[in-house]
């Protein structure tokens, strides 16, 4: 197992590549909080607390504000997720799945959108990932975090399931046991006396940024290029926090060091590109490759191209790149840039960007 500490108001770690039933929290993006509350008991635990409040919510998207009142007699779903994480991106299609199967059984769906980015805050950067997305079940904009805070949750994504006297029964953290989730769901439906219940087990093929990840071969983490918790930055002379500077090529690059080329001005979340022609490179094991990316504050877009190896991805390019690496940053989010087809080795991967202004937040792979 391999700890990533980052500093913020907030302390972040991400847990990578657990075996067995520790999976999923390898498999989720975490933020740690003193435990003080049910949720710091782990993963999968059954217990009586009540439903935390729902109040907190800046905005709803696709129902009217829900209460305790309008979910009584229901088997609730509460999904935390955040547009641009990966681990949450992956998870969709399954929350998705069972809000659509079991809707005529009694089960409400909600999903929380807490954001981890400050860009994320925005109503209509939500608006338009939860259509990106082909999500019809109510969404709580969370971008406050005060329903975060009333479940004392710390993953991206965390999934409570409620039964229909009010109490939290179910609760996991991460990607992955999806069977044993759905099972509990039928469970408390049953418990609830609900009728014409389905049978059996959703299937589910994520397609994109949605399919699974091949965790079999991941040996990069997720990494920040904002300075609050950059980690392995090898260009020469090292980060500068909040000024512009010219930063040179890294010397030689050891798998998940990184480094940036160009004029950059290094912030607290983000590396954002002063002039045209910036590259960003990055020495990653992984199947698949991800950057979450912005235009600048204009709004225009930025045109940029990947390599691997210095050469054109080829088959190899991820679902917002074509095979000669090319690809354009339209609006904040998530971009898949590399999905390798073959074995799997380490790779330097490079981006080059055409024009200034992008923000560039993290890496994830998968």
């Amino acid at each position: 197992m391999s700890i990533a500490f980052h500093s913020r108001t907030r302390k972040y770690f991400t847990l990578k590549y657990l075996a067995g039933a520790a999976l999923a929290l390898a498999l989720a993006c975490v933020a740690i909080r003193p435990p003080h509350s049910f949720a710091q008991d782990g993963p999968n635990i059954i217990g009586t607390q009540p439903l935390p409040g729902l109040s907190g919510a800046t905005g709803w998207l696709n129902s009217k504000p829900l209460t305790a009142k309008d979910l009584k007699g229901k088997v609730v779903l509460i999904d935390f997720w955040d547009y641009s994480c990966i681990n949450c991106i992956r998870a969709v299609p399954y929350v998705r799945a069972w809000a659509d199967k079991y809707k005529d059984s009694g089960l409400v769906v909600i999903g929380v959108h807490t954001p981890e980015f400050d860009v994320e805050k925005l109503t209509p950067n939500v608006e338009r990932a939860v259509k990106k997305f082909d999500i019809t079940y109510p969404v709580a904009i969370d971008s406050d975090m005060r329903i975060w805070n009333a479940f004392s949750n710390q993953y991206w994504p965390a999934h409570y399931l409620i039964d229909a006297k009010g109490h939290v029964r179910y609760q996991h953290f991460g990607e992955g046991e999806y069977d044993e989730t759905e099972k509990q769901i039928q469970e408390l439906l049953k418990e609830a006396h609900a009728t014409s219940m389905p049978t059996g087990i959703a299937s589910v093929h994520g397609e994109g940024a949605q399919a699974a990840a091949d965790t079999r071969d991941v040996r990069s983490p997720e990494t920040y290029l904002g300075y609050e918790r950059a980690e392995n930055f090898v260009s020469p002379g090292g980060l500068k926090h909040n000024v512009d500077r010219l930063y040179a090529e890294p010397k030689s690059l050891d798998r998940n060091d990184w480094g940036l080329i160009g004029q950059w001005a290094d912030q607290g979340q983000a590396a954002v590109l002063r002039t045209a022609s910036g590259k960003i490179v990055y020495r990653f094991h992984a199947r698949d490759l991800h950057m979450v990316l912005a235009p600048g504050a204009d709004g225009k877009p930025v045109h940029f191209k990947v390599t691997i190896d210095g050469q054109a991805p080829g088959e190899n390019h991820g679902t917002d790149t074509d095979a000669q690496g090319n690809g354009v940053v339209t609006e904040d989010r998530l971009y898949q840039l590399i999905r390798q087809k073959g074995s799997i080795a380490d790779h330097t991967f490079t981006i080059e960007f055409e024009e200034p202004g992008v923000q560039a937040f993290t890496f994830t792979f998968g």
